[in-house]
């Protein structure tokens, strides 16, 4: 069972035991066996995302140890957690990104936080005006692979505590872009055209399954760009907040009424940028 955290703690050094407690919680359910863990999920909105008690009780021990430890903060989960405070501060949760693949026995998942300048008012349908919001610190741990970013306004960029730095080169012909559609937006000419037009420019596509994960790795130069639309302020916070405090840059480009988030080098954003934008219909 994860501990109680110190109130002492710095919001960064929170942050960091925060989503590795819950990245443990989590994986200590998934370790009692994957079959048990298909027993316990509900379908929210269909085959491809699933909620778990590994999602469930990740998301509670995060807002209980909030609760206690930023009392004034809001707070606003994946799962349902919903708080108003009064700091102007806003933590935004997602206790599993990578359900897929976690539900499937994959390493490439994660627990990730972010710290928002800014109240929650429209967060709990998907982000509201937080995506736009100053990142003060995002955190993301992974912890099959022991990789935690962290990075904000309030924070350098760090992967296990050494310094990160977004791919140098903005020429995004030269670089590996990570991105994601549901396969129905395929159908879909509203989200497929724009996405085709994107996804023509980079010299190689990475299409993971954890917005978090990729980002942290855009933020270390793993990953060149990435681009994906319809983020939550859970899957889009806490990897801006990293991919910003790394060099890089962030946009939300609306294009046949969806919101598309791009990240990445300057040069390699504002290409994807203008072949989404050139994908209007």
């Amino acid at each position: 069972m994860a501990k109680d955290l110190d109130s002492r703690l710095s919001d960064p050094e929170l942050a960091a035991a925060l989503v590795k407690n819950a990245a443990g919680l989590a994986l200590a359910v998934r370790e009692r066996g994957l079959a048990a863990l298909r027993g316990t999920a509900e379908r929210k909105t269909g085959v491809a995302d699933v909620v778990t008690a590994a999602d469930t009780a990740a998301e509670a021990y995060v807002v209980a140890q909030l609760r206690h430890l930023r009392p004034a903060d809001s707070i606003v989960g994946e799962e349902g957690a919903a708080f108003t405070g009064t700091s102007g501060r806003t933590w935004v949760i997602d206790p599993v990104d990578g359900t897929w693949n976690f539900f499937s026995g994959s390493a490439y998942w994660c627990s990730a936080l972010a710290l928002a300048g800014g109240g929650p008012d429209g967060a709990a349908s998907g982000g509201g005006h937080l995506a736009d919001a100053e990142v003060l610190l995002g955190a993301v741990y992974q912890p099959q692979e022991d990789r935690l970013w962290l990075g904000g306004t309030s924070h350098p960029a760090t992967l296990n505590g050494s310094p990160i730095r977004v791919e140098s080169r903005g020429d995004i012909g030269l670089l590996s872009v990570g991105t994601y559609i549901h396969p129905g937006w395929l159908a879909e000419p509203r989200a497929a055209v724009p996405w085709q037009r994107a996804a023509e420019l980079p010299a190689t596509l990475r299409m993971f399954g954890s917005g978090s994960c990729d980002l942290g790795r855009v933020g270390q130069g793993e990953l060149g760009a990435w681009f994906q639309h319809s983020c939550p302020a859970w899957d889009w916070l806490p990897g801006k907040g990293i991919v910003r405090a790394a060099g890089g840059d962030t946009g939300v480009v609306r294009v046949n009424d969806l919101d598309w988030f791009v990240a990445g080098p300057a040069g390699a954003v504002a290409a994807i940028s203008a072949a989404l934008r050139a994908g209007r219909l």
